[in-house]
């Protein structure tokens, strides 16, 4: 049986996906306005940049950014196109790729990340006090955390595959 949403939970829960459509529209309109790149450009730009080396393997990439196969692959072949990030082949596994940061997807993510930056604080970090920051740290946590055991309530079993 279904136990549907209680009119709060509706509330908070169509809220949710309101804010998280306009903050990824808002924030994709400046960072293409401003610098000719996307939000899952700037996603990739910023792990790459982040790492040593400036590269990461395919899998490993897709595993931060929390990405199908297919999407990434995807982006990742838009952005080799546009000279952002270089393939390289796996020298330990043939069937692994590593993608590595270019010189201009180095200068695409340094001159992005300000701006990016400053939208962020002026769109949800401005407007909150230190206490809705810490507590929408924690309920984001929370749920992060939730999602990436599975989904599965408190004692669910896991089912057999």
């Amino acid at each position: 049986m279904t136990t549907w949403l209680t009119a709060e939970e509706q509330r908070a829960w169509r809220g949710l996906m309101q804010l998280t459509s306009q903050l990824q529209t808002a924030l994709g309109r400046q960072l293409q306005d401003e610098h000719g790149i996307s939000v899952a450009d700037y996603e990739v730009l910023g792990h790459l940049s982040g790492t040593s080396g400036e590269a990461l393997r395919a899998r490993e990439l897709g595993a931060r950014l929390g990405w199908e196969q297919s999407r990434l692959s995807h982006q990742l072949s838009r952005m080799q196109r546009r000279g952002l990030v270089e393939r390289e082949e796996c020298e330990t596994d043939r069937r692994g790729a590593t993608f590595r940061l270019t010189p201009e997807g180095r200068t695409a993510i340094e001159e992005a990340a300000p701006g990016h930056v400053e939208a962020v604080r002026r769109l949800v970090f401005d407007v909150l006090s230190p206490d809705q920051v810490t507590q929408m740290a924690g309920l984001t946590g929370h749920l992060l955390d939730h999602l990436e055991g599975g989904g599965r309530r408190a004692g669910e079993a896991t089912a057999s595959r």
